[in-house]
């Protein structure tokens, strides 16, 4: 792996990774495929139309649904899904402790529930290593947990301390099984993650003690958990600055617009969030004025493309009265439509971003983005 700052303005900086599958230019938003699929019927070959450069698959979900051992077996993530850009695998504990019932939480690890079938399921650091070491994805999650956001400052210092032993157990058996004969991807990198609630000094100890275990990459993680949006700035001020500033960084399951501008200015290159596929799904679209929903019946004679200028396959091709219509009638087709224009908005936004930062004008980019998407439809 390669990781070079190209550019810098103020904190915010604009970069180039290589990795076995391919180089990233960074800030990116990746885009969630949960099942190794972006829900709303959008194919890898759509995801390689609209310029998506990484894609995000879920360990949790993939183990419990299909199962990593028959993923390994067929060739890897990679081969499975026709995708051969990168691609990054979470490590299966947010959903651990957020989705599946029953958890009991050990020094070895977490015992839990199955949230389709109820089965009983262990994972642990090196569990989680061995699913992402078969799914063979790009950039492996260390395996964490994500206290909640107003957890006591005891229960956070226990989690957090736990937190670190699990990230070094996972490096050590990350560096055990990229040197096995059978695994697909030898050169799988490894990302560990800060936590620590909103609570100042934990996180800035925590971001010091992962910092010296010289990983691949460094994730800001169990924020967009309840915490205000000043919290989370301000988490991001006070963290970002004691991690290597030459290895990327990636703030995880965030979020808006305007949240990844403010992520950019604080130095973050990597972003994944739900938001433009689920948004899509219902309809709610973004474009350079804010949203819109074409649920909306204002939306049923109106023949202009969902943004003017874009050239997403949506907005090319399609009005706002006929995806208007599509949605009325329940047909698949609309929903795919506003995904695909979504993802398109986000990929293309982050584009704008490394230009900005390429040209030292991302500060004025950032202001002009907000006032406009603030402005609302024009």
């Amino acid at each position: 792996m390669e990781y070079k700052i190209l550019a810098t303005e103020g904190r915010a900086k604009r970069a180039r990774m290589k990795t076995v599958h391919g180089t990233i230019e960074t800030p990116v938003f990746m885009n969630v495929g949960t099942v190794a699929a972006i829900k709303g019927a959008v194919s890898t070959d759509d995801l390689r139309g609209i310029d998506t450069q990484v894609m995000l698959c879920n360990t949790y979900h993939l183990h419990v649904r299909t199962g990593d051992p028959l993923i390994h077996e067929l060739g890897g993530l990679h081969r499975f899904t026709n995708w051969n850009k990168p691609i990054l695998t979470d490590s299966g504990g947010f959903q651990v402790f957020s989705l599946a019932g029953l958890r009991k939480i050990k020094e070895e690890g977490v015992t839990f529930r199955s949230h389709i079938d109820g089965h009983k399921i262990f994972m642990g650091p090196e569990e989680s290593m061995q699913i992402q070491s078969n799914l063979a994805s790009t950039i492996a999650m260390a395996f964490d947990e994500c206290p909640p956001a107003l957890a006591d400052r005891e229960y956070v210092e226990r989690s957090v301390a736990r937190t670190v032993r699990w990230l070094k157990r996972c490096k050590t058996e990350m560096d055990r099984l990229n040197s096995l004969p059978e695994t697909i991807n030898k050169e799988q990198l490894l990302f560990g993650i800060n936590q620590g609630g909103i609570i100042d000094d934990i996180r800035i100890r925590n971001a010091e003690e992962i910092s010296e275990l010289n990983l691949d990459g460094y994730a800001v993680g169990g924020l967009a958990v309840g915490e205000s949006h000043e919290q989370m700035y301000h988490v991001l001020d006070e963290v970002v600055p004691h991690l290597p500033k030459e290895k990327p960084t990636y703030l995880m399951g965030v979020g808006t617009p305007a949240n990844i501008l403010e992520g950019v200015e604080r130095g973050i290159d990597f972003f994944d969030c739900v938001y433009p596929s689920r948004n899509g799904r219902h309809a709610n679209v973004y474009t350079n004025h804010g949203k819109m929903n074409l649920m909306n019946s204002k939306y049923a004679k109106d023949l202009r493309p969902m943004e003017e200028g874009c050239q997403c396959p949506a907005c090319r091709s399609y009005t706002r009265a006929y995806i208007h219509h599509l949605f009325k009638a329940k047909e698949m087709l609309g929903m795919r439509l506003c995904v695909l224009h979504n993802l398109y908005f986000y990929n293309k936004m982050m584009e704008e971003i490394r230009d900005a930062i390429d040209s030292q004008r991302f500060a004025e980019y950032k202001k002009a983005k907000l006032e406009s998407m603030a402005a609302g439809e024009q």
